[in-house]
């Protein structure tokens, strides 16, 4: 929604700024169309040359997540919660074979199917099914565990993170891009250097309108959209976390309500469950 406005409010204020200001809307608008398609197909263009086939597809799918925002709201953290809980209490109270058939097929199990918020987040399921399955055979150590964990967050993020760097480096290029315009539309205009000054001055304005628009793609659009696919990221890489530290926690010797407040501290502030929250909704799971 914010992605939307901000966008929205940054033509306004810079094309608004413009016209109120005595400048023709029109010389822009006129230019618009082959400097978009110079900067905007080599930057594309660039794009496609400096990554990966798999970094391009999650940069195109990565672009509606600037408008929707994270996966991960106060519902998914609570679900999570919940069914961690009851992982825990059951391995707790019935050894750790009671689980046995629910990390074999999740989306078969009982236990999995009745928190579909954290179902339907595959990569999250298969993480806490594999490390539920190395418990299970015989990897008991906090330390050994905890330091699995980290090192495939941690990759998980460094993926993540790819779309952000490729806007990045995009927006990084763009202004260039405006300058290798700017200059083509000068040297058109040097090519009708005898034509009157209002040609001339036509042909001057094009070629700045390169310029400008190199400059406010990358930082009005590219750079921003960067930004927020690395806020995202970042963000979403708690819900991993979350996983670790309940596991790392039981793992310690703690019951299974002492390590679900562990991971409860792993939540993002705005959507961090209060105390009193959280233990109401794990007794109506019990």
């Amino acid at each position: 929604m914010f992605a939307m406005i901000g966008l929205g409010a940054v033509f306004l204020c810079v094309f608004g700024s413009y016209a109120v200001g005595g400048g023709k809307i029109a010389v822009i608008l006129d230019a618009l169309p082959g400097e978009v398609a110079t900067i905007g197909g080599a930057a594309v263009c660039a794009f496609l040359t400096a990554n990966s086939t798999d970094v391009i597809r999650h940069s195109t799918a990565a672009v509606t997540r600037v408008f929707q925002g994270t996966r991960y709201g106060k519902r998914e953290y609570m679900d999570l919660l919940a069914l961690l809980y009851r992982m825990l209490r059951s391995i707790k109270t019935k050894g750790v074979l009671s689980i046995e058939q629910h990390i074999e097929k999740p989306f078969e199990s009982s236990l999995f199917n009745a928190h579909p918020l954290v179902l339907r987040d595959v990569a999250t399921v298969e993480f806490i099914t594999d490390y539920m399955r190395m418990f299970s055979t015989g990897v008991d150590s906090p330390l050994e565990l905890d330091a699995l964990m980290e090192r495939e967050i941690e990759k998980g993020r460094h993926e993540d993170l790819h779309p952000a760097h490729a806007f990045s480096v995009m927006a990084d290029g763009m202004p260039a891009l405006g300058i290798v315009a700017a200059v083509l539309g000068v040297i058109k205009t040097m090519g009708s250097i005898t034509e009157p000054p209002e040609v001339l001055g036509a042909l001057i304005g094009h070629a700045l309108v390169g310029t400008f628009m190199g400059i406010f793609l990358a930082y009005c659009i590219v750079a921003p959209v960067a930004a927020r696919l690395r806020s995202i990221a970042e963000e979403e890489n708690r819900f991993r976390h979350v996983v670790r530290a309940a596991i790392t926690a039981h793992l310690a010797g703690y019951a299974p309500q002492v390590s679900i407040e562990a991971a409860r501290k792993e939540i993002p502030t705005k959507h961090m469950p209060k105390f009193y929250e959280l233990e109401e909704a794990l007794a109506a799971v019990a």
